[in-house]
């Protein structure tokens, strides 16, 4: 298996792990996605997921299988629909993503990192996307995210070259969120999920779809926001938090 999935109290993890091939997706892998994903979505108990390589993060789409698999318009359109799917599985959870990013992080590998909500990265670190380099059109929801991380200039000078990019300058234009000493990444990752699991769910869910709504185009709130506000009000969280407050102890979401 070259996707695993690690569960560790409220964590989970899931790993690329193809080494061989620096964590380069096939469509097998990319096809794994949304199942993978929907394990995490039922398990209750597990509050964010990580999303980890190895020595790299991952070199993207295995290019192998562009002779084959995604050989030919028809089979290019099963391709990208199969690495499209897997790119929403992860964007869409409904809990939060935190992609830990080491090494090459290239073409579907920056995909998959920008389908997170945040992204934590090793100093050396190295950034790219590259469809104009094979004559493929990035697709629409996933240039979305990358505007919205970094502005229009930005991504079509990324999207224009299929450039490399280093950690700092990935800090610098909004990439990331954090870069940190290869030899420091892993425990910074533990302790910011950490930091997540404790707060309250209905919160932390909460604010994930009202940024996504806005980075989707809401300008204003609606009744779907608002029964957010109702639905937290009226929650064991909210009735912890005052409590806690109150009696000026550390809350037990």
């Amino acid at each position: 298996m070259t996707l695993r999935l690690d569960t560790a109290g409220p964590v989970a993890t899931l790993t690329i792990d193809r080494p061989a091939k620096r964590n380069a997706m096939s469509y097998a892998m990319w096809s794994a996605l949304p199942g993978l994903l929907a394990e995490v979505r039922r398990d209750d108990d597990v509050r964010v997921l990580v999303v980890r390589g190895g020595e790299h993060f991952s070199a993207g789409a295995d290019i192998s299988e562009f002779s084959t698999l995604r050989h030919g318009a028809d089979g290019a359109a099963r391709y990208s629909e199969a690495v499209h799917r897997g790119e929403r599985a992860i964007a869409t959870l409904g809990k939060p993503t935190v992609a830990a990013v080491t090494g090459f992080c290239v073409g579907g590998g920056c995909e998959i990192a920008l389908a997170c909500d945040l992204r934590v990265a090793a100093a050396d670190a190295r950034f790219g996307i590259t469809p104009a380099k094979l004559g493929i059109v990035y697709n629409f929801t996933s240039t979305q995210r990358l505007v919205d991380a970094v502005g229009p200039a930005w991504a079509k000078q990324i999207l224009f070259t299929g450039e490399i990019i280093d950690a700092a300058t990935a800090l610098r234009i909004g990439l990331v969120n954090e870069v940190h000493p290869p030899d420091a990444l892993e425990a910074r990752v533990e302790e910011l999920t950490g930091t997540i699991a404790t707060r309250a769910r209905v919160s932390v869910r909460g604010a994930k779809q009202i940024v996504d709504r806005i980075t989707d185009g809401q300008h204003a709130e609606d009744d779907a926001v608002r029964a957010l506000y109702d639905e937290a009000v009226h929650s064991v969280d909210y009735a912890e938090g005052v409590a806690a407050f109150l009696e000026k102890r550390t809350p037990r979401f």
